[in-house]
């Protein structure tokens, strides 16, 4: 079941602080009587609350998360599209969307205001929080942040923050989007949007979500028969076409941006310090073919939390694996 609450009001890391906040979620199964048989899973960049449409076989009576013992919520992100306070949200003190005057929000960020939403359906404790890459960032804060709180944790292809790598990749989207006439400084006309910027970077980031081999596997030199050229360059076509139909530049940006403060560092502590802060049990996934997510980064993740294990799939899809 979706929903959407409001918050009456929302204070951001930076200080700014904002009115009427909507957060949209997601739900099944039921609560108990203890409220502590709760599953949460967080979404990755593009994804929404609806985990049935991008992972239908994790929840119900053959999926990993059994609704006759679970109830399961996921929350969208600040920043996403697709319900939640972004930059299509309208901003009650002006009546206008918030475009590109919307505050740039860090993953902390979108669990304080998931947070709210929690307290406001009363729950006491979350069995397991589970989520891969952004959703994986947001598994590791939640257990920071809420320890008493978060009983078990799946962080699946992250890292403790986000990499000089990683935030390569964000800058050459980042810059494919700026590059587009349309933008106009993110003040660009709704019916009018950077289509083209945000389809190149959509293209970039197929890219990187894959590997060498599994682009040779599926494409290798294929020719397209309707295009006439190589199937790779049809394939990357599609993606561009079909993702700029469904979202926004501006909340790609901002979404980009917010993985790139990807950093789970404590005040006054290293790394490894406030990974050891990290008492809940924790399966650690990674994947051997992941070029943005490291496995060595899942590999020091696991080294240093006190109760984990390991398990690393040996996957040719890269980091859509």
């Amino acid at each position: 079941m979706q929903h959407v609450e409001l918050i009456d009001s929302f204070t951001f890391e930076s200080g700014k602080t904002l009115h009427q906040v909507p957060v949209a979620f997601s739900t099944w199964g039921k609560l108990n009587q203890g409220a502590d048989n709760v599953i949460l899973v967080c979404h990755s960049l593009t994804g929404n609350s609806n985990i049935e449409e991008w992972w239908p076989t994790l929840i119900g009576s053959k999926g990993a998360f059994d609704l006759a013992n679970y109830f399961v919520i996921c929350l969208n992100v600040i920043g996403s599209p697709y319900g939640t306070l972004s930059p299509l949200t309208i901003n009650p003190d002006t009546g206008n969307r918030y475009g590109s005057n919307f505050p740039l929000p860090t993953i902390r960020d979108s669990i304080n205001l998931h947070k709210c939403i929690l307290d406001k359906l009363q729950i006491n404790q979350v069995y397991c929080a589970i989520g891969a890459s952004l959703g994986g960032m947001q598994v590791l804060e939640w257990a920071i942040q809420h320890p008493d709180l978060i009983k078990k944790i799946i962080p699946i292809a992250v890292g403790a923050h986000h990499s000089a790598w990683c935030i390569g990749f964000s800058e050459v989207q980042y810059q494919c989007i700026v590059s587009d006439p349309y933008w106009k400084d993110g003040n660009y006309d709704s019916e009018i949007p950077p289509k083209k910027g945000l389809g190149l970077a959509r293209m970039m980031a197929m890219l990187s979500y894959q590997s060498s081999q599994a682009f040779d596997s599926k494409f290798n030199r294929q020719i397209n028969n309707i295009t006439n050229d190589f199937e790779v360059k049809a394939y990357l076509g599609y993606q561009e076409e079909s993702f700029v139909d469904r979202f926004d530049a501006n909340c790609y940006v901002t979404l980009i941006k917010s993985m790139d403060t990807h950093d789970i560092r404590l005040p006054g502590l290293t790394i490894i310090e406030t990974i050891k802060h990290i008492e809940q049990d924790a399966l650690v996934i990674g994947i051997t073919s992941d070029i943005l997510y490291p496995i060595n980064e899942q590999i020091f993740l696991s080294d240093n939390l006190p109760n984990s294990k390991i398990v690393i799939f040996d996957h040719p899809h890269g980091h859509d694996s």
